[in-house]
């Protein structure tokens, strides 16, 4: 799952196989924007048009423009500190991936790096990459097995263990966002010439497709060789020191600066403004760009992305959905616009850090009992989204085969005042409804709740929540945060009470690993449940999809009793994009509609 993005980005996985489909919020159509009337609601992402809505021919010249919402300050996605989703869209257009989530949330093989990725045999599990012969990083070095060694021996968590705490410059190991099937991995060999990659697994895997990719893509190890000043092989000669001086190197450079391998090539980043990317004349694939330029414009604050779309500064927004924004769009001439609900969900999380929030489960019970769900999505995202529901589930989301709504008999998000002061007062709290203190009579909180700065709804989801909890006798600060900065505060522990969204991968086993396993890459709280833990290991490694869903849901049953992650929503997304081009698409998955850059283009 791919943390936070200003909606926060990686995460979220279904057994492998299992697929859903979008579903557009209202009617079809483009509304007249060819005729230069207002923007109209694409039929983009009813059912079976997910993937090829807005296809078209293109032709050669033009530029292109796209908003990212937040700054990109570490550029390895593959680390916990840069596993944002600006940063996974920003480098797939440069970087390879052996698959790729598509809009319909399938998986589609990138043929472009390899000719074939299969499971040859099932015990030991075997996996089988034949890497395209034609496929080269364009500074002439040829992608090969090094590569996938490299990004196994990276993120394994063994061979370039964490960093310990006191290394706040992080230069003494590998913090990757996840370590999900990396860890299952007995061994990575080359032949052929290094064009044939063997995978054999020394656990099974339900997930493989996941490996190698899926919004996460192979940095080139030759480069990571060179910062790191040693080979790394089949062999694995390069040391724990020298991978995470390599892996510091991927976070600290942009892909402006070394060999990458993509239909274009980054030619600047200017901090905190914009990439500029052109095509590459090294690239070998199939689709050849005719765009004379791609360039991804950092804007934060999104009131001003409608603004910049209509005055042609930019010509695609892909911002959070807020209802005055909806609103500005329908007056935009020749722009369609599309309401998604993908793999995005938002969520209020408690910092387990926090001695008192992690001390006392009745408590964190109270506070998710007594916040009313109902009436955050009212006074929000309902407001555009009227078929908008409580989601149930820390695993999925509706749609998914596995989706079981395992938080609604909790009571949690209900808003029972009554039951919520129940648990405290069978707890031997003191002070409710007041000054609320703890048994031993220590107060509790102040408690802040942050969000990230721009963000309306989310401003006011903490504020309803502030409201709630002051029913309870507990006192909430309103915190925002730079939209830059969502990754450092969760890493740092640095709130109490977070509002943010998960953009799920289709992988629902190895996101639950990463974000709910103990020490996982995306469980910033710091929950631990041994229970929880046997079972996400065991979905993890059971190759029947409906088993492996079965056993988050069993683990999700004991996260909700354990009162860590509230869920609140499925969230939508919101793609509007000028007429004149084509093949730009919502993509409601980690990697977002730059999951084909190759094909956007002005129409023929």
């Amino acid at each position: 799952m791919r943390a936070p993005s200003t909606a926060l980005t990686r995460g979220l996985t279904l057994a492998a196989g299992l697929t859903l489909v979008l579903a557009a919020c209202g009617g079809g159509g483009d509304g007249g924007g060819e005729k230069g009337g207002s923007a109209g609601l694409s039929s983009c992402g009813t059912q079976g048009k997910a993937n090829t809505c807005n296809a078209g021919d293109t032709k050669s010249g033009g530029s292109f423009t796209y908003v990212m919402e937040k700054n990109i300050q570490q550029w390895n996605v593959q680390d916990a500190n840069g596993n944002t989703f600006e940063n996974g869209e920003a480098l797939g257009v440069v970087l390879p991936a052996v698959f790729v989530p598509q809009p319909d949330f399938t998986v589609k093989l990138n043929t472009d790096l390899v000719s074939s990725a299969t499971m040859t045999k099932s015990s030991p599990q075997t996996l089988v990459y034949k890497i395209n012969p034609d496929a080269k990083w364009n500074d002439g070095t040829a992608i090969s097995a090094d590569d996938f060694v490299y990004y196994w021996r990276t993120n394994n968590g063994k061979d370039c263990p964490p960093p310990p705490p006191s290394d706040e410059s992080q230069t003494k190991g590998c913090l990757p966002q996840s370590t999900a099937g990396y860890d299952r991995i007995k061994s990575v060999t080359g032949s052929d010439g290094g064009k044939t990659v063997t995978v054999v697994m020394a656990k099974p895997y339900s997930d493989w497709k996941q490996l190698f990719g899926a919004g996460y893509p192979l940095y080139p190890a030759h480069v990571g060789e060179k910062a790191a000043g040693a080979k790394v092989g089949d062999a694995g000669s390069m040391t724990a020191a020298q991978m995470a001086r390599s892996w510091v190197y991927f976070g600290k450079t942009a892909p402006s600066k070394y060999a990458t391998a993509g239909p274009y090539k980054m030619q600047d980043w200017t901090d905190n403004d914009h990439a500029t990317f052109v095509p590459d004349p090294k690239w070998w694939g199939k689709t050849k760009p005719t765009l004379d330029r791609l360039i991804f414009k950092v804007i934060t604050d999104a009131t001003q992305e409608p603004i910049a779309l209509r005055n042609n500064e930019v010509q695609a927004i892909y911002p959070q959905p807020e209802v005055d924004l909806v609103k500005q769009l329908k007056d935009i001439p020749k722009v369609t616009y599309t309401i998604s609900n993908g793999l995005n969900w938002e969520h209020f999380d408690l910092n387990l850090h926090n001695p008192v929030l992690g001390k006392y489960k009745p408590l964190r019970q109270a506070m998710f009992t007594a916040i009313s769900i109902k009436d955050i999505m009212a006074k929000t995202v309902g407001q555009f989204d009227p078929k908008v529901k409580q989601l149930g589930s820390h695993m999925q989301v509706p749609g998914q085969a596995g989706y079981e709504d395992t938080v609604t008999a909790s009571g949690q998000g209900s808003g029972d005042l009554a039951k919520a002061k129940k648990y405290l007062t069978d707890a031997r709290f003191t002070g409710v409804g007041s000054a609320l203190k703890t048994p031993d009579g220590k107060a509790v909180g102040p408690f802040n709740c942050r969000y990230t700065t721009g963000n309306q709804l989310r401003q006011s989801e903490c504020q309803i929540l502030q409201s709630s909890l002051a029913k309870l006798g507990v006192k909430v600060t309103i915190k925002p945060i730079g939209a830059a900065d969502l990754g450092t505060v969760l890493q740092g522990h640095q709130y109490d009470i977070i509002v943010f969204a998960w953009v799920a991968s289709p992988f629902p086993t190895s996101n639950a690993q990463q974000n709910w396993v103990t020490g996982g890459g995306g469980n910033y709280g710091g929950y631990s449940n041994k229970q929880v833990d046997e079972l996400v290991t065991r979905s993890v490694g059971e190759t029947d999809a409906a088993k492996a869903a079965g056993l988050l849901n069993q683990a999700d049953k004991l996260m909700v009793d354990d009162a860590y992650v509230l869920p609140l929503y499925q969230k939508p997304t919101l793609l509007a994009v000028q007429t004149r081009f084509v093949n730009m698409r919502d993509n409601a998955t980690n990697v977002g509609p730059p999951y084909n850059t190759a094909e956007w283009g002005l129409k023929k």
